[in-house]
């Protein structure tokens, strides 16, 4: 009997050994309406490490993503079939339908591609998903936000600026400052879908470094057109075209000697 904190056997690459798993897709279909976006989608997500998604543009790669927080539950016309994602370790199908999609949002959070400081200081930032829990208590709050900040290499840079806007800070201190509103709900995941698109090549390091040590405290999976960042930052790629899983594996194994010809393709510049 499968252990179900242990990966699967999935027909995927197997990965590192005993790897703990965080959360498992599988066979996830997914429509936009009568368009068939998703097709038996199936790859684990482990514990405290980084997963990135690679593909040509039109893959599915946002589209899988936003399925673990259900974004799409936001509009009309579309649907999710086939199997699910369980997240461990209490086995919940994050898809099913009487799981309350404002739960999984409080369990996994998301920084987008461009970054998005809501109009307000740079402290209620931070603290408006703290306050939309109920908390109340401003020592509490303080010791909070100041922690996120901490986790988001940003504290240094704001102390002494909390009530200013938001908006005031640089494009890479702003993703940053998103970062550290997503990490004040204290998730179990963070999602990043093209989170330095948009930023310079010095704040895309910064945040590429940032990504590494934040799997110290939470799970990472990460959409990325830019295969070197792939490769700098993740322990796990997965290849994807046309709505299907490709390929999955260790990142060395996809990026050195990939399984499949399509993946190798891609890879080399001979496709995408």
């Amino acid at each position: 009997m499968v252990n179900p904190m242990q990966i699967p056997s999935t027909g995927l690459a197997a990965g590192v050994e005993g790897a703990v798993l965080k959360a498992d897709v599988r066979d996830l279909d997914f429509y936009y309406g009568a368009f068939h976006a998703l097709k038996r989608v199936s790859m684990p997500i482990h514990d405290h490490m980084v997963t990135a998604l690679i593909g040509p543009s039109g893959c599915g790669k946002s589209t899988l993503l936003r399925c673990f927080n259900r974004m799409h539950d936001l509009y009309p016309g579309n649907k999710y079939a086939g199997g699910g994602i369980v997240f461990y370790p209490d086995n919940t199908n994050l898809l099913a339908p009487d799981v309350d999609p404002i739960e999984v949002r409080m369990r996994i959070s998301m920084v987008f591609q461009k970054p998005n400081p809501f109009p307000k200081s740079i402290y209620e930032n931070v603290a408006y998903s703290l306050r939309v829990r109920g908390m109340r208590n401003k020592n509490e709050l303080d010791d909070r936000v100041e922690s996120a900040l901490k986790g988001a290499a940003l504290w240094n840079e704001v102390s002494n600026r909390l009530k200013e806007l938001g908006a005031n800070l640089s494009g890479g201190q702003q993703q940053r400052l998103c970062i550290a509103r997503a990490l004040a709900s204290d998730p179990e995941i963070i999602l990043f879908d093209e989170p330095t698109s948009a930023l310079d090549p010095i704040a895309t390091a910064s945040i590429e470094e940032l990504i590494i040590e934040l799997k110290e405290k939470v799970t990472i999976l990460i959409v990325t057109h830019n295969m070197q960042q792939a490769a700098r930052i993740s322990d796990y790629t997965a290849y994807m075209y046309l709505g299907e899983m490709v390929e999955f594996g260790v990142t060395d194994q996809i990026f050195i000697k990939p399984q499949k010809k399509a993946t190798e393709d891609y890879i080399t510049g001979r496709f995408g």
